[in-house]
């Protein structure tokens, strides 16, 4: 949390507005890649920010490399757009799905990343973050979409 006090009033001065972009990895038509960070609680899906002159798909495949060691193969079909109010009051989540990748190496742990796994649908982890979860009802249960992440 000292990260997050110390990191997001740089980001807030420098952006203005924070913008991330996050995939949903499906794997096999049932399985998602989760990711729990060195920095907040709970499972999330990979991503991260969006730098400059760097598009949505450049940041989203950047990052999840980075994050997973996941190459993405295709255009992930975005699934939409998410306020995220609760971490600055000005951020956004792009958020895509992609079920078309390959994953030559796991990176090891790391300060950012603790660890990774592949998901069941049926075995999520309890500590799921609660943005995490509305996208997979989204995704996978028909539920309306949110406006909020």
């Amino acid at each position: 949390m000292l990260i997050r006090t110390l990191i997001f009033p740089y980001w807030r001065l420098r952006r203005g507005m924070t913008l991330g972009a996050q995939a949903m990895i499906v794997r096999g038509g049932n399985d998602v890649l989760m990711v729990r960070h060195g920095y907040r609680p709970g499972w999330h899906f990979p991503g991260g920010g969006v730098e400059w002159r760097e598009t949505l798909v450049d940041a989203l495949i950047r990052e999840v490399e980075e994050e997973t060691g996941v190459v993405i193969k295709n255009v992930p079909r975005l699934l939409g757009m998410y306020a995220n109010f609760i971490a600055t009051p000005s951020d956004h989540i792009a958020f895509f799905v992609a079920d078309e990748w390959e994953q030559p190496r796991v990176p090891e742990p790391n300060h950012e990343i603790r660890e990774q796994r592949f998901f069941p649908l049926s075995e999520l982890p309890d500590d799921i973050s609660p943005g995490a979860a509305r996208r997979v009802r989204e995704v996978f249960e028909g539920a309306p979409p949110s406006p909020h992440w």
